[in-house]
């Protein structure tokens, strides 16, 4: 033990001094814990969403696939239904459109406009895309449709986000 005594300011000035840092610390720590627990989480943004679409029932007809999965957001947990149209190419290569219009966010149709068939249609403002996605020139439509990585696993279709179109050059 220390034969210096302490005064009663240094007393006091210790006790504050140690309380604000304490009640500072507890203040400080969930924000910095808000901002670093991101980089410490499991990343999920490659990941892939399982489909009931079997590989080898795909054709070269484009056909609705509709999956749903689990969102977390916070503490909220939601069921999230998205959509895909959904074929295989000439080269065999399984093709995953994004369903919504670049024009307005609209769902477009495979063969919803009976003046122009095998081509996907947007009830809105009557947009039109190419097969693989493009937009017609002369359509609303500014850009291609989006599309989706795909993964096959057990013989079924996994979706990823969807992603600039690959299919068109």
């Amino acid at each position: 033990m220390s034969k210096q005594r302490v005064s009663r300011r240094q007393f006091l000035n210790y006790t504050l001094t140690g309380v604000g840092g304490f009640m500072a610390a507890g203040m400080l720590m969930p924000m910095v814990r808000f901002a670093v627990d991101p980089i410490l989480s499991a990343e999920a943004a490659g990941d892939f969403k399982a489909t009931k679409q079997k590989i080898d029932e795909i054709t070269e007809k484009p056909v609705r696939v509709d999956f749903t999965y689990e969102q977390k957001d916070a503490w909220y947990t939601s069921d999230v239904t998205q959509t895909a149209w959904v074929y295989k190419d000439n080269k065999g290569e399984i093709v995953a459109l994004s369903p919504v219009c670049k024009h307005l966010g609209c769902t477009v149709n495979w063969d919803g406009d009976k003046s122009n068939p095998n081509m996907f249609y947007c009830p809105c403002h009557g947009g039109l895309y190419e097969k693989s996605g493009k937009n017609v020139p002369g359509t609303p439509p500014t850009a291609p449709l989006d599309s989706y990585p795909v993964k096959e696993k057990d013989g079924l279709l996994y979706l990823g986000k969807p992603e600039p179109n690959k299919f068109v050059k």
